[in-house]
């Protein structure tokens, strides 16, 4: 994939994550893939897991909005520097964080997020 391929990949798949898609948001991920976060930190491993997941998550989260800061190409991918609108309760808060995203035949295979939770609450 080419720098702009790679770009807007990430903006497609970045707005994937908003409005309790978890079907959509995980089209984007090969039948295997990898995933990581910090509730998740040795990681979950292939579409049931991440099936799961996703619609855990996504249901308790349905209007964060989650935007490409910069990205860095990778030899498998590329690094992703995001900010994310979390609506809290009463109030909104602006976090920021990084993936690592490995490719193959335009899927994720691997993907590592890494944020401050703290802000979280």
């Amino acid at each position: 994939m080419k720098n702009n391929k790679f770009e807007q990949f990430c903006d497609s798949w970045l707005q994937a994550w908003t409005g309790n898609r978890p079907k959509y948001l995980l089209s984007f991920y090969a039948d295997d893939a990898y995933y990581q976060d910090p509730a998740h930190p040795n990681g979950l491993k292939g579409h049931a897991a991440l099936t799961k997941y996703f619609s855990k998550l996504l249901a308790k989260n349905p209007e964060w909005v989650w935007k490409r800061e910069e990205l860095f190409p990778t030899e498998r991918g590329f690094i992703l520097k995001w900010c994310a609108e979390i609506p809290i309760v009463y109030s909104e808060v602006l976090i920021t964080g990084m993936d690592l995203v490995e490719l193959q035949e335009e899927k994720i295979t691997r993907n590592e997020v890494y944020f401050d939770t703290r802000l979280l609450g």
